[in-house]
This record gives structure tokens, C-alpha cells and sequence, in this order.
């Protein structure tokens, strides 16, 4: 249970109003500005000399820049788009309206957040910040993971284009559906039952929940608003700049002519494919295309574990869940889900 900000004051866990938070960091426009600063810079560059850039540099180098600004391209949209839900959920949404709608009981309960990803178009980048302003705004943490793993499959655009690349072939987009559907139940199962659920979330951000709770609406919503859009851009921000870089330097690193020769193994393909994901990073709403490519090579089941497993656990991803959940906690649900997405795609391979 969540003590009050004033309760955790007193014991010295949560500073007052206005300092600094557990960790060292205060939420304010520096990460912000640093980012912007980034983006500003390397879009200056780009314009100012087009040709000149890239001439003296390696080839694995100018491989690393455009695999990692591609990654992060595609990904700023959806962040963006995910925090101003997260600022509409935190601020705007009636207080309790979200609580009140859902089913009381907890296996109901978790069905129905994870179908909320039908009604929010948004990838798995922009799922973060919305699952932070669930967590804020009541849910269980096993409820947000719940969502955070299901809404980038079961989002309609994902639907649509897995079907505009597979259509109904070899059960695919069913199986992304289904198989992503019960692997976020499972996962939200499994830390349901856990007896300390505040323990999963990083200190920083508990405190900010804390904080939250005990906070009441002064400056109105609007001002509420830009602070939150502020804070949450702040802590986003960093961590997709990390987990695009990597994902930049692991592509470079690995070469892709060894996941392709593994295609047509039941085993390996589906090892690879998934290992692939995992480097790649691409949008939930856009990897079907990605991997269509990959259809003439690899079984069905590799393609689905590669559909399945990316849009829950990534380079990328895993970047902007550190700044919500512990490291222990990403490494458990990691785990969890690419054992069940192995199995899905292997199972899929022998039924196909």
C-alpha cells in the first residue's frame, strides 16, 4: 500500500513540495531541453551539410547512424502521442471514471485492460507513459503490465496491417492475437499474486505515484497538464535515446546473413527471428512489413514468435520500462515472455 506524501515526508522518503525526489533527480525541463537540444542538433547538421556528414565516416558507422535514427524516428510520434494520453488519463479523465468502469474481480478486471489497446492506436513506445499515468491514476501494477504487454498487438492499426501482410495465412494473425492476448494475462497473473506489487516499481517512480496521490489540483488543469507533459517528456526522453543507440549498435554487430541461415530450422528459426526482434526495435504497427521479407525463409512459427515477442520486449523498450519498473522486474518479464513466445511459435511450426 501507497503511504501519503506527507506520511513518507516525514520518514524523509519523499522530499516536500519542490525538492528534490529519491534518486538525485528533479523532474523539470532539463531532460527536456536536452533532448530537444539533441534533435535540433541533428537536424541542423542534416541541413547544413547533406553530403559532407556522413563523407568521413565507416561504413558500420554511417550503418549505426541510420539504423539508430531510423528507430528513434519512428518511435518520437508514438511517445509523444502516448504521454498526451498519459496527461489526458492523469488529468482530464473524471476522477475514479477508469476504477469505476472495470469489472471488480481480477481475472475480468485484467481482460478488460488489455482490450483497452483496441481503443488506443498507439505502439508499444507510446505505451509506457499511458501505463505510468494508469498506475497514477489506481491501477495495480499487475493490471498495467497487463495492458502495457497486450495494447501494442491488440491495437487496431497492428490488426490491420499484420492482415494486409499475412491475411489468413498459416494462422499467423490469429496466433499474434491470441498468443499476445494470453501471454499478457499470464504475465499479469503472475505478478497479481505477488506480495509486495510497489516493490517492482523503480524508487523514483513510486515516489512520483506517492506524489501524485497526495497532490491536489492547484493551477488548474491546464497548468497540471504542461507540468505533467513536462515531467513524463523528461523521463522518456533519455531512455529512447539509450535503447535507440543500442539497438543502432547490436544491428551493426550482428549480421543478418547468420539469422537467415538459421530460417529453416523449427528450433532456430524461431531463436532467431526472435533474437531479431529484440535487436530492431520496430514499431508494433509497422514490423509485419518488416517481417514479411522474411516469409520466402523462415516457418511460420518464427514469424509469429518475431510478431509476438517484439512488440513486448525490446532494446527500446526495455530502455523506457526501466523508467517505471526495477531491473529485477525486467529481467522476470522478460523471461516469462519469450519462453511463452518461443513455445507459441514452436507449436505453431508443428501445427502449420
Amino acid at each position: 500500500m501507497l503511504l501519503t506524501r506527507t506520511q513518507l515526508a516525514d520518514t524523509g522518503t519523499v522530499p516536500r513540495p519542490g525538492a528534490r525526489i529519491p534518486g538525485g533527480k528533479r523532474p523539470g525541463v532539463k531532460g527536456l531541453l536536452v533532448g530537444l537540444a539533441l534533435v535540433g542538433l541533428l537536424v541542423a547538421l542534416r541541413m547544413s551539410a547533406p553530403q559532407s556528414l556522413t563523407a568521413g565516416m565507416t561504413d558500420s558507422a554511417k550503418d549505426f547512424a541510420t539504423l539508430g535514427i531510423s528507430v528513434l524516428i519512428e518511435s518520437l510520434p508514438f511517445v509523444f502521442l502516448g504521454i498526451f494520453l498519459s496527461v489526458v488519463v492523469q488529468v482530464w479523465l473524471p476522477e475514479g471514471f477508469l476504477l469505476r468502469h472495470l469489472p471488480k474481480r481480477g481475472v475480468l478486471r485484467r481482460i478488460a485492460v488489455s482490450l483497452i489497446g483496441i481503443l488506443v492506436p498507439v505502439c508499444e513506445c507510446g505505451n509506457v507513459p499511458l501505463t505510468r499515468g494508469l498506475i497514477m491514476k489506481g491501477l495495480t501494477v499487475a493490471e498495467a503490465m497487463t495492458f502495457l504487454l497486450a495494447a501494442p498487438i491488440l491495437n487496431p492499426i497492428t490488426i490491420i496491417t499484420t492482415y494486409q501482410a499475412f491475411g489468413w495465412d498459416n494462422g499467423i494473425l490469429v496466433s499474434r492475437i491470441a498468443g499476445g492476448f494470453l501471454i499478457a494475462n499470464l504475465v499479469g497473473w503472475i505478478y497479481s499474486r505477488h506480495p509486495r506489487p510497489n516493490a517492482l516499481l523503480t524508487p523514483q517512480f513510486e515516489a512520483a505515484c506517492t506524489a501524485q496521490n497526495g497532490h491536489h489540483d492547484d493551477g488548474g488543469r491546464l497548468k497540471r497538464s504542461v507540468r505533467l507533459f513536462t515531467r513524463e517528456t523528461s523521463a522518456m526522453m533519455p531512455a529512447l535515446f539509450i535503447g535507440c543507440a543500442i539497438a543502432g549498435i547490436i544491428q551493426v554487430g550482428i549480421p543478418r546473413d547468420v539469422l537467415v541461415t538459421l530460417g529453416t530450422n523449427p528450433v532456430w528459426s524461431v531463436l532467431a527471428l526472435m533474437t531479431l526482434a529484440f535487436v530492431v526495435s520496430i514499431c508494433s504497427n509497422v514490423d509485419a512489413f518488416f517481417v514479411l521479407s522474411f516469409g520466402a525463409t523462415f516457418l511460420p512459427g518464427a514469424i509469429v514468435a518475431f510478431l509476438v515477442f517484439g512488440p513486448m520486449i525490446d532494446i527500446k523498450m526495455l530502455a523506457l520500462m526501466r523508467t517505471t519498473f526495477t531491473a529485477r522486474t525486467l529481467i522476470q518479464i522478460t523471461c516469462v515472455v519469450a519462453l511463452c513466445a518461443a513455445v507459441l511459435g514452436l507449436a505453431v511450426n508443428y501445427v502449420a
